[in-house]
C-alpha cells in the first residue's frame, strides 16, 4: 500500500548538496558500512518508493570501508569542506560514553540500481544517530522520492555540533527541516546520545528504536500514524508535520546497552524477540546490523511469513477474502522495501573526541 503526499504542495526548487555518483551503484548492492570519525549515510540515489530514503550526508574527513555481497572489500577516504565550528558545543567532547556504531543498507529489491530512498546518517564518536525513510508516493508527481531524505540528512550532519542544538534531537529535526529545500516528505527519527548516558530522542512517523539490555527490550518507540500504512511526515508542503509534532523522550543508557534504530523495512519485517536472538550473535556491531538487514530482506520476501506487517494489517481489517478464511488461510507476507538498520552499543569512552 503506498502512502500518497496531502493534496496540497508547496512546490520549492530542489536543491541536493551531496554528489549521487559519489558511490558506484553497483557497489551499492547490500552495503555494509564501518566508518571512523564521523560516519554519514550511504548517500542515495533516484526513485520513488512508498516511505523510504537515506542518504549520505557531508562530514568532515570520512574513511569507508564498503563490504559488498561479495565480501570483496574497498576503502575510500575522502574529505568535504565543512564550516568551523567552535570546540566548546555541549555535543563536541564525549568523555565519558559514546558508541560503536554498524550500519546496513539494503535497498528495494526493484531499487536496487538507484540505491533506494532511505538516507542515514550516524556519528557513534559524537553519539548521533538519524535515519529518515522518504515517501514514495512522490514519485506519481514526477518527483525523486530521495532528495527530500537525503538533504535532510545532510543538513543534520552540518548542524549536529552546532552550539545551539545543545544534544536537542528536536532542535536538530528543526534546523535540518527548515535548511531542506528539495520537494518531498520522510518519516525521520533523530537520537543524540549526551556524555552522561542520557539518550534524547524525537521521532516523527514510523522510524523505529529499541533499546536493549542484558537480552530484553527496555524500550521501544511507538510509530505515529494518520491511519494504517499512512504515518506522520515531514514535508515541504505547508500543512505537513513538523518537529512540533515528534514524539520526544530520553532514556539513561549504561555502559553495554544496544541501540537498534532503522525504517519501517525493519520493524514491519522483523520482531523484536528476532533483533534480541540476531544480535545476541554478534560481538561486532557492524555484522550485527549485517545480521539484522538480511534477516529483514529475507523475511520481506517471504510470502509464507506471518510479519508484523501482515499481523498488524489483520488487526485493522485487512485479510484474505471470506471463502479463504473458511479454509484455513490468513493474510501473510513480508513488506518489500528498503531496509536501513543502525546498531550501537554504549561503551566508555577512553579520550576527549572533538568533532
Amino acid at each position: 500500500m503506498q502512502r500518497e503526499p496531502s493534496d496540497q504542495s508547496r512546490r520549492r526548487k530542489a536543491q541536493f548538496c551531496t554528489d549521487p555518483n559519489l558511490l558506484s551503484s553497483t557497489l551499492l548492492r547490500f552495503t555494509t558500512l564501518r566508518l571512523t570519525h564521523t560516519i554519514s549515510p550511504l548517500d542515495k540515489y533516484n526513485h520513488p518508493k512508498k516511505f523510504e530514503t537515506r542518504e549520505m550526508a557531508s562530514g568532515a574527513t570520512w574513511r569507508l570501508s564498503v563490504s559488498p555481497s561479495n565480501f570483496a572489500r574497498l576503502s575510500l577516504s575522502f574529505r568535504t569542506k565543512r564550516r568551523q565550528l567552535p570546540l566548546r558545543t555541549a555535543c563536541t567532547v564525549r568523555s565519558e560514553v559514546s558508541l560503536s556504531v554498524g550500519v546496513r543498507l539494503i535497498p528495494h529489491p526493484r531499487k536496487i540500481e538507484t540505491g533506494g530512498e532511505d538516507a542515514f546518517f550516524v556519528s557513534g564518536e559524537n553519539g548521533v544517530l538519524a535515519v529518515a525513510d522518504g515517501v514514495s508516493g512522490w514519485a506519481e508527481r514526477n518527483v525523486n522520492p530521495a532528495l527530500f531524505s537525503r538533504q535532510l540528512m545532510s543538513h543534520a550532519s552540518n548542524f549536529f555540533a552546532d552550539e545551539e542544538i545543545n544534544c536537542d534531537p528536536q532542535i536538530l529535526l528543526r534546523k535540518s527541516h527548515e535548511a531542506t529545500t528539495s520537494v518531498g516528505s520522510a518519516t525521520v527519527l533523530f537520537a543524540m546520545l549526551e556524555k552522561n548516558g542520557t539518550l534524547k530522542i524525537a521521532n516523527v512517523g514510523d522510524c523505529g528504536l529499541r533499546i536493549i539490555r542484558k537480552g530484553r527490550v527496555i524500550f521501544a518507540t511507538c510509530p505515529q500514524e494518520h491511519y494504517f500504512d499512512c504515518p506522520y511526515q515531514i514535508s515541504s508542503e505547508s500543512n505537513g508535520q513538523t518537529y512540533e509534532d515528534a514524539t520526544v523522550c530520553s532514556i539513561k543508557l549504561k555502559e553495554q546497552d544496544i541501540i537498534v534504530m532503522g525504517s519501517d523495512g525493519l520493524f514491519d519485517n522483523v520482531f523484536d524477540r528476532e533483533i534480541i536472538t540476531e544480535i545476541s550473535n554478534f560481538q561486532d556491531m557492524t555484522e550485527a546490523a549485517k545480521g539484522l538487514a538480511e534477516l529483514a530482506s529475507n523475511h520481506s520476501r517471504d510470502f509464507y511469513f506471518d510479519s508484523p506487517f501482515s499481523a498488524e494489517a489483520r488487526t485493522r481489517g485487512f485479510d484474505v477474502k471470506w471463502w479463504e478464511k473458511l479454509l484455513g488461510k490468513k493474510l501473510t507476507g513480508g513488506k518489500l522495501d528498503d531496509i536501513t538498520v543502525i546498531v550501537a552499543q554504549v561503551v566508555k569512552a577512553s579520550t576527549e573526541q572533538h568533532s
